[in-house]
Formats: C-alpha cells, structure tokens, sequence
C-alpha cells in the first residue's frame, strides 16, 4: 500500500454527493425483492453487477429506476440508509449529505411519509451506531415537470427541520436549471439550501443557470464549467464547493479515462472540490475508493489529498463543534504521517 493509499484510508472525511438509492447492492436488490415479492429481469447477482455496463447517464438511470422497484416499505429504505453508514464509516467518513429521490417512490404508489420515515430513522440509528452525522437533501427529478416538484416540495412540509436542502438530478440534458427556478425561489422561502446538478452532461449555461437562477449553495459535478473562464473564476471568486465523482464521470463515460478527470485542473485553478462516490454501488466504488483511484490516475500528491478532504470538511454544513472535532482528528492524522 503506497504512503498516499495509507494516508487516504486514515484521515476523516465527509461525503456531500451520494444518492442514497445508488447505494443499493445487488445482494440488497435480491433481498429487498424476495422480501417484497418482486420480479427481477435477472437470475442472479453476477447478471446484475454484468449490466453495470453504461454508455451514457441514460442507460444508468433506465437501470436506477428499475433497481428502485425493490424499495417498497419504511424497513427497505432504513435497512438501506443504515447499511450505507456502516459501510462508509470504513473509509472513516465522518458526516454525509445525502440526496434522496422521493418522486422515484412516489410515482410508483410508495407513501413520501414511508421512504423519509424510512431514511431518517436509519440515518438516525447508523449514526449513532457509527458516529456519523448527516444531512438530508430533497432532490427533484428534472425529467419530470417543476409542477410535480411543488407537489413533492409540499410533501416534505411536515419534515422541513429534518431536511438540509433541495437538489436537482436526473437527466440533464434538455432539462435545465431554468425549468426549476420557481420551486427552488419556494425552497428558499422555506429556509431550505439549494444544490444541484449541472455541468456533468450539460453545457456551462446549465452552471450559470443553476448560480444565477436557482441562487445554489453548492454545484454537484461542474465538469463542464471548466470550458467556461469566467464561469471558472467566478466559481473560485464565490468560493462555490464542487462535488466532484471521478467514478461516476468514468462509468457513465463523461470521460473516457480516468486521467481526464477535472479534479486536478478545478484543483489547481483553486476551486473548492471536494471527492464523492455519487452511485457508489453502480459505479464500482465508494468514498475512498474515489480517493485512491484519482489519486493514481491524475499523480495527486499529498497536499492534493489534503486540501480535498480539508475543503469536504470546510464544505459541509457542520456545527462548529463537529467540524472542530473532525478538524482536530484531521491535524492528528496529519501529524502521524508527516
């Protein structure tokens, strides 16, 4: 194991993208389907994992959404959220904000109160199983209209002290930031952040759109920003944080190898990134496996590593007490492996 790989694995961390339907394992997507008697279109775990095979954002999501059939009752979605926790408190994560899709349910007859009761009560129980403090982030399908946003925004009424924010994913592609500017402005009012996709698939209008018009607090992905100097230095000038998910851009083929990624150009012109593992099941990793395999790929060096996993901890919406208290484990790792 390399002195990178080590320090990796050893220091805190946070993850602000993960979608929490993304961390289905087939093992999970069997368990949950026997339990809720459904039908799979595949015979066993290995055809499963064999369809992991995406050529475009699309081809992943026709599979995401059919993955999500098996989630069906408020015990799926908490054995699900809780199973996460304890697979990323592995990679020492230490605070995670995580999206959730609930129009994917919903359309499909599953109660909101079912799927959030379900997260939140695993969040809460795998926290304090495994000392990890979260965040819940609403995220609206943007394939689907901004009227049915507001329906789902007024869902979450009864919830709003229990959710961080709202998010925007989904196809992107003909569907911009633009399209959602109403129901982000009722966000707002509600006290809620604002996040979103844009700039993975989309041109770097979709990014300005997203600043602009849905006023973001933090841009997930942003790849395509980079096209765009203005819009770079306005990023680095607003101190905007960047998710950015090297695995995810690799298998869904927004970039054709791994030394492509922008994590190292969006470092090196001081942009606020931060690693994450989006889809962890789908995309062949989790959180510090992002690390490791970018750290590789693109030759990051140890103050790389550093300044992403410090700017994750900056970049999170922490109380101070938590983030001194990952910040003080931060400088004790960094210490031992001077």
């Amino acid at each position: 194991m390399s002195d990178i790989e080590t320090l990796i694995r050893a220091l805190p961390k946070t993850e602000l993208h993960l979608h929490i339907e993304g961390s289905l394992e087939p093992e999970q997507m069997f368990e949950f389907a026997e339990r809720n008697g459904v039908d799979l279109a595949f015979d066993s775990v290995e055809d499963i994992r064999a369809a992991y095979e995406f050529n475009n954002l699309q081809e992943f999501l026709d599979l995401y959404y059919q993955g999500m059939s098996v989630l069906q009752t408020k015990q799926d979605f908490h054995d699900l959220t809780f199973a996460y926790l304890e697979r990323v408190k592995v990679d020492n994560c230490r605070h995670v904000e995580i999206f959730f899709d609930p129009q994917g349910h919903t359309e499909r007859g599953v109660p909101f109160n079912d799927v959030i009761e379900g997260i939140l009560s695993g969040l809460e129980e795998g926290g304090k199983a495994f000392g990890i403090t979260s965040h819940l982030i609403l995220s609206f399908l943007r394939h689907l209209s901004e009227e049915d946003a507001f329906k789902t925004l007024e869902q979450a009424e009864p919830y709003l002290d229990r959710i961080l924010g709202v998010g925007l994913d989904s196809s992107e592609v003909g569907h911009p930031p633009s399209k959602f500017e109403r129901v982000f402005a009722k966000a707002r009012e509600m006290g809620l952040k604002s996040f979103a996709h844009a700039g993975e698939e989309g041109p770097p209008e979709y990014v300005r759109e997203a600043l602009d018009l849905l006023k973001i607090d933090r841009l997930d992905h942003g790849n395509r920003a980079l096209e765009d100097e203005r819009l770079v230095k306005r990023l680095h000038d607003e101190k905007i944080v960047l998710t950015s998910c090297p695995l995810s851009n690799l298998k869904l083929c927004v970039i054709d190898d791994l030394k492509d990624s922008p994590l190292k150009i969006m470092l090196e012109a001081g942009l606020k990134v931060t690693v994450n593992s989006d889809d962890p099941s789908y995309f062949g990793g989790y959180l510090n496996d992002n690390y490791i395999a970018a750290a590789e790929a693109l030759k990051l060096t140890k103050d790389d590593i550093l300044t992403l996993v410090r700017n994750g901890i900056e970049g999170a919406y922490l109380s101070e007490d938590r983030r001194g208290h990952i910040l003080t484990e931060f400088d004790s790792v960094v210490e031992r492996h001077s």
